[in-house]
């Protein structure tokens, strides 16, 4: 694995590292680490815990204001059925 848990392809973390980025930037590789993550994982608790990481040493970085803004919109999408929740009998 390249990065971690909470930035599985360390995307977040390589945001930080590239000078003159914009906010578009950012909020394009926001979208694409926000894909990346698996499904069971709770995107908000992750963007917690890259903003206690990044925050304080970047507060100015647009990357630090996409996490907040993520912070803000992004809902954990709920299951409703689906092939995974139906009951399948032994015969099926």
């Amino acid at each position: 694995m390249k990065g971690d848990l909470d930035d599985p392809k360390a995307l977040i973390q390589e945001a930080y590292k590239i000078e003159n980025i914009t906010r578009s930037e950012c909020r394009s590789i926001f979208l694409d680490w926000a894909l990346s993550l698996p499904i069971e994982q709770d995107a908000n608790i992750s963007i917690q815990n890259l903003l206690e990481r990044y925050q304080s040493e970047f507060s100015d970085h647009p990357m630090t204001e996409t996490l907040e803004e993520g912070l803000l919109t992004m809902v954990k999408p709920k299951r409703r059925g689906g092939w995974k929740s139906r009951h399948r009998s032994e015969s099926d």
